[in-house]
């Protein structure tokens, strides 16, 4: 059996941390950032889901405003392949906020998601909070 995926991405949002952490835990928030149906908490235990179902789990780990943690799988991986873990920090910077995204425990198909989150989360976060 091949070893799970993990890989960690990073990228400058022009944010606060406050203004990320609150829009990637509240529904309609999570909706405006990234332009697909979602359902968000921030409430430790709470299932999630984005991208119209095509994402879910749950919080694991909620410290707002700079980190967060989530048992995470999408509608492709198999039934009998684990939760992968989401590992969110959000570091304050001169003019926003660095994330630094670690995802761990993906399956052998999970490669796929590290485009993923540039193309879905990382540009769509950079247009919707570089707004005027």
């Amino acid at each position: 059996m091949k070893s799970p995926v993990t890989f960690t991405v990073e990228t400058h949002i022009p944010a606060t941390p406050e203004q990320i952490f609150d829009a990637w835990h509240c529904s309609q928030g999570h909706e405006l950032m990234t332009g697909a149906p979602a359902q968000a908490s921030p409430e430790p235990g709470a299932t999630f889901s984005a991208w119209d179902g095509y994402v879910s789990g749950t919080n694991v780990l909620v410290e707002r405003p700079g980190h967060f943690v989530q048992q995470w799988r999408t509608t492709q991986f198999d039934g009998d392949e684990p939760n992968s873990l989401l590992t969110v920090r959000l570091y304050g910077q001169a003019e926003g906020t660095r994330v630094v995204l670690t995802h761990e425990n993906l399956p052998k198909h999970g490669k796929q998601y590290l485009q993923g989150w540039h193309d879905h989360y990382f540009e769509p976060m950079k247009a919707f909070f570089g707004r005027d």
